[in-house]
């Protein structure tokens, strides 16, 4: 068993080593097709902190990283054939951005030795890293964000006999919370109606005189894209109260509500992440990066919850790089490093605040058992007139009593069907 190396003996096996080949990070991006709106500044946001890396720091532990994009479209076939592509370039990790897309790597990345992050999303059951040795999707899943809009409409008051609607994209990704929702129900006594929304999700028109009839208590929704956009329009056009409506992150950023203009005002949205620019990393990348020309994008999409996401995403990948460094003792790691650092990842508020990134996430650690961290869920809600979002309610824990058993009866249907045996010995 390995042990991890202090610093000094890690910088002294670094200084000895020849010069290295870059540290890849490929990036699946759509920057074209119906989600490019919302690609567009997480691929921004995830290369730009590299780059920042690569200016300010030189790199991760004495390594340049590279950032080669891939563009997927949000199409699934598309998304496997950038894996295989570029698979052979050294990618230490994948972020697929897309629950379609992360359930065709998952088998072919776990041959393949390379680690999976499908940061909020994708398959919820890979949290067991007991089943799914090479998928991560810390710190927050599908599932912690279905029970963590119910735990904040239970603070506000009684949710017994009330009627929930969810919205949801008709694909994989939308249907992830069914089935957390249905047992949540049973629990606490609320109604739910189940409302799909085709793709790319532009007419909604039935879904919502249907919610003008019934006239639910609340309204969930698992949108992304175009389709977020719309259903707040719809909301907005039959006077549906913004404030009972919440979003998962998916459906929580500027490009959702802008378009609704003071309708949007009160619309909230889960997060597993800080928002705003109101953060020290912010003025380096600036400085370093924009002002130096090297941004991914215009430099015009800083601060804005999907900007964020990538960045955050680049973040976490970054700091389990350096863990492997520090178990491995080198510099140059491989993926399979690279997944032993993802499940030793800690990621503490010291740590946070040492990047610039202070009370940005939740603290949490990963483990060979849970790859999916602690599941804690904040609420963020929309001002039309500032044009901004603000965090209304601190990371939260949510319900793993329910989630729990979930995640254990998936992935153990997953291990059977796949003759997987314990990764955790």
């Amino acid at each position: 068993m390995k042990m991890k190396l202090g610093t000094m003996a890690v910088a002294a096996v670094m200084a000895a080593s020849p010069v290295m080949a870059d540290l890849v990070f490929p990036s699946l991006s759509y920057r074209t097709g119906p989600y490019a709106a919302g690609g567009i500044p997480f691929a921004d946001g995830y290369a730009d902190y590299f780059n920042l890396l690569n200016a300010r720091d030189g790199g991760i532990g004495g390594v340049m990283t590279s950032v080669p994009e891939c563009e997927t479209g949000y199409n699934t076939e598309k998304g496997v054939e950038c894996y295989e592509s570029t698979k052979g370039e050294g990618a230490l990790v994948y972020q697929p951005l897309s629950t379609g897309i992360t359930y065709q790597l998952i088998p072919k990345a776990t041959a393949d030795g390379i680690p999976i992050h499908s940061m909020g999303y994708g398959r919820t059951s890979a949290a067991n890293g007991d089943v799914f040795s090479n998928v991560f999707n810390y710190p927050a899943n599908y599932w912690n964000g279905a029970s963590g809009a119910i735990n904040y409409l239970m603070s506000q008051g009684d949710i017994a006999g009330k009627k929930i609607a969810l919205v949801y994209h008709n694909s994989a990704y939308g249907k992830e919370p069914i089935r957390t929702l249905e047992e949540l129900s049973k629990k606490h006594g609320f109604e739910l109606t189940l409302l799909p929304v085709d793709h790319p999700g532009q007419e909604q028109k039935s879904q919502w005189l249907q919610i003008r009839r019934e006239k639910p208590d609340n309204v969930i929704m698992y949108g992304w894209g175009v389709m977020n956009q719309v259903a707040v329009q719809e909301a907005a056009n039959i006077r549906y109260p913004m404030e009972d409506f919440i979003g998962i992150w998916w459906s929580g950023s500027e490009n959702d509500v802008l378009p609704a203009g003071d309708a949007a005002n009160g619309y909230k949205a889960l997060t597993f992440h800080g928002v705003g620019n109101d953060f020290p990393v912010f003025a380096d990348i600036q400085k370093y990066v924009v002002d130096a020309g090297n941004a991914a994008g215009a430099g015009d999409q800083i601060g804005t919850v999907l900007y964020n996401r990538g960045l955050y995403a680049a973040m976490l990948a970054a700091e389990a790089a350096k863990t492997a460094q520090e178990i491995h003792g080198t510099a140059d790691i491989t993926a399979a490093m690279m997944r032993d650092g993802m499940e030793a990842l800690e990621i503490t508020e010291a740590k946070m605040a040492a990047l610039g990134l202070p009370g940005f996430g939740p603290e949490f650690n990963v483990s060979c058992a849970n790859h999916g961290g602690p599941g804690l869920v904040g609420m963020t809600q929309w001002d039309a007139s500032a044009k901004t979002w603000s965090l209304i309610n601190e990371f939260a824990p949510s319900d793993m009593d329910v989630i729990q058993p979930l995640i254990d009866e998936d992935s153990a249907a997953y291990a059977a069907e796949n003759n997987i045996a314990s990764n955790c010995k």
